[in-house]
């Protein structure tokens, strides 16, 4: 990069943010209307999006339309690049000298809030992990556009791996010293997927640093409450992780209330090759979710309820109450399937709370979003009112944790227009008769456009130039423009502005006056809208820990209504739990096979195993289904400890 002194104003501005921001990094630059890059990131960019890479005075550059940047973004983000973004800080016609821009954010695959750049059935988790010990590590996970947020005491490398197998981490971050030495030993940890690896100074996971950041970001004065007693690994791996969060999205993130330890004594150990092999949420041969375990009980009717399932089912439990406890809802559901299907179709204008609460707490959210917000939240009294039906112990509390909403539905759905534009900045998203003074601001732009057109009328008539037109542009206002065929016919009064090829642009003292009412009204209403937005935002954040609570009960509600639904639909009934190991299973069928093909034409089959009987010895010819057979009783197994009905005539496991 050239010598910072040799370089304009603008290209030192450049710089000075390309230091503020990690090195692997590209910088996306606003001018104007455009995204540049330049240096090094213009060629990085130019190849990695297929754009034309130019240069000025030397300087490799390239660009793309400001309206393009969640296209290009995700394009980036998926190639596995971190992208920083430097937007205009104040208005360039208001600037004085160079405009002002700031780092507002810096997006990696781990840290995305966006959601045009999200899948909205899974999570998107980025994890730390510290080194504890020889080939033992802490780890933390953390969704950023969730706020869910856990950690492990330390485990060996091959437990932790299967809990980021599960998760499906995107993104991990690390010491640089941890890093090296595992590489050196070959002990690197193995998600057994595509990851983006962040090696972090090891001063970031220092301990009495990550310790106080925690507790001054929960307000606490320990961390004992969070389980994290004498767990310094643990500490530094959950201290370490939310403050890369933290410095990325350039927010505290204050949606991220809590954090919960994740205990593996809690869940069925499933590693990442049986997750693989019995093809819980991924085919083998095409890699997405058809023809999947998954694909068959998932009959969620939200995004809420879709992660939750899929958690539940990587993570089957092992605690035989908290397993009949699913159980009994299922059981409910089952068998009041008129209510069962109100209560679905009502659940199913909840749109995604959680990454909602997410943009509006950090700032990225448009009035679309709390459109979204006001019609899930007034459906909460309703599915209040349908649970009342049922007395199950997860029903119950479920419906206890869902809050009235009532006084931020009706400030919404009085504030914001039904239909909004999606970028707040281009007005028209306060609802008329909200504020007496927008609507006069409103009334006066409005009012001020219908007498450009009379000038434009007037002046044609009075001139005799009937091709005369009024317009407008950011540099010169709005001016008269006459075709130069006409200018013999310009009246003395008129002011010429600017000289074109084939045309001249004038002005007059009442269009300069008009213009000054018209511009002046509709700046002070951009501002007065950007005010109230601002303020119902903040009444909003106030909610956040009803809201998330409120959300988490709605995933479970949704998630046990899947497996109902999936249970009457596909004929399944309750299996019987006990405490030991018999597993007795008769007229056992394979879910995924059994959905696959016609009713009636998979062969049920039987398993007896107990206390005594602990192993079988399956034989014969290849073909003969030996794989399916312990592969259906695997995923039967799965299903019963995730507390869900199974494929079979009659079960105890």
């Amino acid at each position: 990069m050239a010598e910072q002194t040799k370089l304009t104003p603008m290209m030192q501005q450049y710089q000075s943010a390309k230091m503020k921001i990690p090195a692997d990094a590209v910088l996306l630059f606003r001018l104007g209307d455009f995204y540049e890059e330049f240096f090094e990131d213009a060629e990085r960019v130019s190849a990695a999006l297929d754009l034309v890479l130019t240069r000025r005075q030397g300087v490799p550059m390239c660009g793309f339309p400001h309206h393009a940047l969640e296209n290009y973004l995700a394009k980036l983000v998926a190639q596995g690049i971190k992208v920083a973004i430097a937007e205009q800080m104040e208005d360039p016609r208001e600037a004085k000298g160079i405009v002002k821009r700031e780092i507002t954010r810096i997006i990696t695959p781990g840290t995305l809030v966006d959601n045009n750049l999200l899948n909205s059935k899974y999570n998107n988790f980025i994890a730390s992990i510290v080194p504890s010990g020889a080939d033992m590590a802490a780890l933390s996970v953390l969704d950023v556009s969730t706020g869910e947020y856990f950690y492990t005491a330390p485990e060996k490398l091959e437990t932790i791996n299967g809990e980021l197998a599960r998760s499906a981490v995107k993104e991990i971050i690390i010491p640089a010293s941890a890093a090296e030495n595992w590489r050196k030993l070959d002990m690197m940890p193995d998600p057994g997927h595509k990851v983006l690896w962040t090696e972090l100074d090891d001063s970031e996971f220092d301990f009495s640093d990550c310790e106080a950041y925690l507790m001054e970001r929960f307000a606490t004065s320990t961390l004992d409450g969070f389980g994290m007693r004498n767990l310094n690994d643990s500490i530094r791996a959950a201290g370490s992780l939310l403050r890369y969060v933290s410095d990325n999205l350039r927010h505290n993130a204050s949606y991220i209330t809590t954090i919960t330890r994740h205990v593996f004594d809690r869940y069925l150990e499933l590693d990442p090759i049986s997750m693989r092999n019995l093809e819980l949420v991924t085919s083998r041969s095409e890699g997405g979710k058809s023809g999947t375990l998954l694909s068959v009980i998932d009959k969620t009717s939200t995004s809420l309820g879709s992660r939750r399932l899929r958690s539940w089912l990587l993570r089957p439990l092992r605690d035989h109450g908290e397993i009949v406890c699913r159980l009994d809802a299922v059981e409910q559901f089952t068998r009041d399937p008129l209510t069962l299907t109100e209560l679905r179709e009502t659940i199913g204008v909840i749109r995604d709370l959680e990454r909602i609460l997410t943009r509006i707490t950090i700032g990225s959210a448009n009035a679309r979003d709390f459109v979204a917000l006001a019609v899930s939240l007034d459906a909460m009294p309703g599915i209040k009112s349908l649970l009342e039906s049922f007395d199950a112990a997860l029903l119950t509390g479920s419906a206890a944790a869902l809050s009235d909403f009532t006084e931020l539905v009706r400030r919404i759905q009085n504030t914001i227009v039904d239909d909004p534009p999606v970028q707040t900045s281009e007005g028209g998203i306060i609802r008329e008769g909200f504020c007496a003074e927008l609507d006069e601001l409103r009334k006066l732009s409005g009012n001020g456009k219908s007498m450009l057109a009379d000038i434009q009328q007037r002046e044609a008539e009075r001139t005799g130039i009937k091709s005369l037109k009024v317009k407008f542009n950011n540099v010169f206002g709005y001016y008269i423009e006459v075709s130069k065929a006409n200018l013999s016919l310009i009246p003395e009064d008129y002011i010429r502005k600017q000289t074109l090829v084939n045309a001249e642009r004038f002005v007059t003292p009442e269009l300069k006056d008009l213009e000054n009412r018209i511009l002046g009204a509709e700046e002070k209403a951009r501002a007065l809208e950007a005010k109230i937005f601002a303020d119902l935002r903040e009444y909003a954040v106030g909610f956040t820990s009803d809201i998330q609570k409120s959300a988490d009960a709605l995933a479970d509600i949704d998630a046990i209504a899947s497996f109902a639904e999936c249970a009457r639909v596909n004929n399944y009934i309750r299996p019987h739990i006990f405490d030991d190991q018999r597993l007795i299973i008769s007229g056992g069928r394979h879910p995924v096979l059994d959905a696959a093909m016609e009713p009636g034409t998979f062969v049920p089959n039987d398993i007896e195993l107990g206390n005594r009987t602990k192993m079988m010895m399956i034989t014969g010819p290849n073909m003969a289904g030996k794989s399916t057979y312990i592969r259906q009783n695997a995923l039967l197994v799965i299903l019963a400890q995730i507390g869900s009905f199974i494929p079979a005539d009659y079960a105890e496991i």
